[in-house]
């Protein structure tokens, strides 16, 4: 066994050269402020965007299904695994979208493979944003199909792929609402139009969206009015929603169908009920205050602003996702740690998570960062970025 594993050690000191080997950090808890070797830490780092991960609402929606239902679903979705928690989180989550349908997954990395392998297979073609999350791409390359990349964010590119692509198969086009290493905003309405010229199907991952953008939290899909033009508008429950697991909201044809044939909903036992409780609770939150996402977006514009005035640049960031690339991985790791030890936490960004010769240190804005909490990150990032970080 030793020697059938003699290729991992060297293969992770050359990660470990590269400044690209990782390691699980154990942290004493969640949200936005951290204690950390006994100093308080401002955490950066975490994608709980509503801070609704501790919301009192959302724990007792969550503990009143794990006792009514138990610790876990015991079976898959298609046997004994659909609970009535599961139809009312589906039901709630195809209103809160303005869709016909909703399907639950175990997660968003499952909700994507899922779609992706089930609506594709070899002979059809799919269209990825260049920057476009793993788990699509993992999709993509599972599905089979024939696998085109155009420029991030540009709908005419994806038009002439289209074009020389030809009608035979089915097409799918592939992009996130807000794309979650540079927080820029994909154009929507353009990619929409184009996708519909070419009767193709659009799929948006709407992961970093919900629960921030458009009414009530419901998506840049919504906000757009793009329900008609969007086939799968996918989320997350693990991110502004504050708990676990992933969702696609479509027609209730490609419900069924999704039911039917995606194997990672098929072949996996269902989310659990005390995580179905916890994103009910989360909906009643967002829909009863309409305010949190546009509150959200106004801290990150305060950071924004902060970091230009120190002279710091964030990219196309127009989301609570607020990004410092530094470039060099090495760099990155060190700004990382300097920062810590100015008591802000935003952990290195590094290639395969984002393109090589980006490393960056990815800032995420939370409803737990106050004004105050906002304004002393500024100074410490500028601090902490002044002394010799490269950027």
């Amino acid at each position: 066994m030793r020697q059938a594993e003699a290729w991992i050690e060297p293969a992770i000191e050359n990660w470990r050269q590269l400044g690209l080997e990782r390691r699980p950090r154990e942290y004493p808890g969640t949200g936005a402020k951290l204690r950390v070797a006994g100093r308080p830490v401002l955490n950066f780092s975490s994608n709980d965007y509503l801070s609704l991960g501790s919301h009192r609402r959302v724990l007792d929606r969550a503990e009143q299904c794990l006792r009514e239902f138990g610790a876990g679903a015991t079976a898959s979705r298609l046997v004994v695994g659909t609970l009535p928690c599961h139809r009312e989180l589906e039901s709630r989550l195809a209103a809160y979208k303005g869709y016909p349908a909703a399907v639950v997954f175990g997660s968003g990395y499952a909700a994507n493979i899922g779609i992706l392998t089930a609506v594709l297979e070899r002979g059809d073609h799919v269209f990825l944003d260049r920057l476009a999350h793993a788990s699509l791409v993992d999709g993509a390359v599972m599905s089979r199909a024939r696998m085109h990349r155009f420029a991030h964010n540009d709908a005419d590119h994806l038009d002439t792929l289209l074009k020389k692509a030809g009608t035979a198969g089915r097409r799918l086009v592939v992009t996130e609402s807000v794309f979650s290493m540079d927080g820029d905003l994909a154009p929507l309405e353009s990619l929409a139009v184009v996708t519909s010229r070419h009767g193709a199907m659009l799929l948006v991952d709407e992961a970093h969206a919900t629960g921030v953008f458009g009414p009530r939290g419901s998506g840049l899909v919504r906000a757009g009015g793009l329900e008609g033009k969007v086939t799968f508008s996918m989320g997350t429950l693990s991110k502004a929603l504050g708990g676990y697991g992933g969702f696609v909201a479509c027609s209730e044809r490609m419900a069924a169908w999704l039911v039917n044939r995606a194997r990672s909903l098929v072949y996996s036992t269902a989310l659990p009920p005390v995580m179905a409780g916890a994103a009910l609770g989360a909906l009643d939150v967002v829909e009863s205050d309409p305010e949190l996402g546009r509150t959200l977006l106004a801290r990150a514009a305060r950071l924004r602003k902060g970091l230009h005035a120190a002279w710091l640049d964030t990219g196309a960031s127009a989301s609570q996702i607020v990004p410092i690339v530094i470039g060099d991985n090495e760099r990155a790791l060190a700004a990382c740690q300097r920062l810590e030890r100015e008591g802000v936490l935003a952990v290195a960004i590094r290639p395969p998570t984002v393109p090589r010769g980006t490393a960056r240190l990815r800032f995420s804005v939370c409803l737990g960062h106050s004004e105050h909490d906002i304004d002393k990150a500024v100074q410490a990032i500028a601090a902490a970025l002044d002394r010799g970080a490269g950027v």
